[in-house]
């Protein structure tokens, strides 16, 4: 029998620290039909809340440390404000969200990340997905809205990579849905060159994503992006699209793909 397919989506970078460009977003992401999932990030924002309030945060290697301080500004910001927000938007397109952190029905179970080479604070990796609780909210007719927080079981809040968590639930709803993945953020996809915003490269299975990393054109935030979405297709996730939010209303011709081979 053939699985109904699910689309989840991560909304990310400047799309969703630009009111306009949001809001555009989601009433096109509200007119999905059938199941979908969306989650989000806000580095941005809660990197102004933590200037605001007296903390500077700290960045290594384009990822947060996450001490007890910015846990909490985290949360606030990631499961408080956007989220609420994001929620909000939706339900005025007669979308029926629901806000969710990892912590809320178990959601998304992790463990503070161990320390290696360099000691991360709080944050989390994750360990398992609640499959049938969020499988219940879209067979009621539910979006289920993550933002990037998780918990230990301990109670512990655990601030975990918002592109991790989408693939992780990918990964998990793909034993019961055909899923299908998509990394929306500015850009229109992976590009050739920074300078032109139409380079766009429409293929990468894991052959070109070594060649694309040794010629550097791959580097930086985008190493950790294309490293989850070939560990969600290894593991089931159906298809996997990087681009802009013009993917949501699949009328664009400019976007990335994913492949194993």
């Amino acid at each position: 029998m053939k699985k109904q397919l699910l689309k989840i989506i991560k909304i990310g970078g400047n799309v969703i620290n630009d009111e306009i460009a949001l809001t555009s977003f989601l009433k096109d992401f509200a007119t999905l039909e059938g199941p979908k999932i969306l989650v989000h990030g806000g580095g941005k924002k809660a990197t102004e809340v933590s200037s605001a309030m007296g903390l500077q945060p700290k960045m290594i290697n384009g990822r947060r440390v996450t001490d007890e301080a910015t846990v909490e500004v985290v949360t606030m910001v990631y499961a408080g404000l956007l989220n609420k927000k994001i929620v909000a938007q939706l339900q005025q397109f007669n979308c029926n969200a629901l806000g969710l952190s990892g912590a809320d029905a178990n959601c998304v179970l992790a463990h503070k990340r161990i320390v290696k080479d360099i000691d991360y604070g709080f944050a989390g990796d994750v360990d398992a997905i609640n499959t049938d609780f969020i499988n219940v909210l879209l067979q009621n007719n539910v979006t289920p809205v993550f933002c990037a927080i998780t918990h230990d079981k301990k109670g512990q809040l655990l601030n975990t990579n918002a592109d991790t968590i989408v693939s992780e639930v990918a990964i998990g709803m793909s034993k019961l849905y055909d899923t299908e993945l998509n990394f929306v953020f500015e850009l229109k996809g992976v590009l050739k060159s920074i300078e032109d915003k139409n380079s766009v490269i429409s293929h990468i299975n894991q052959a070109t994503y070594k060649e694309l990393i040794d010629a550097g054109i791959i580097a930086d935030g985008m190493l950790p992006k294309i490293h989850n979405c070939f560990n969600a297709l290894e593991k089931g996730v159906g298809k996997v699209k990087i681009g802009d939010a013009s993917l949501v209303k699949n009328d664009n011709k400019l976007y990335t793909t994913l492949s194993l081979k």
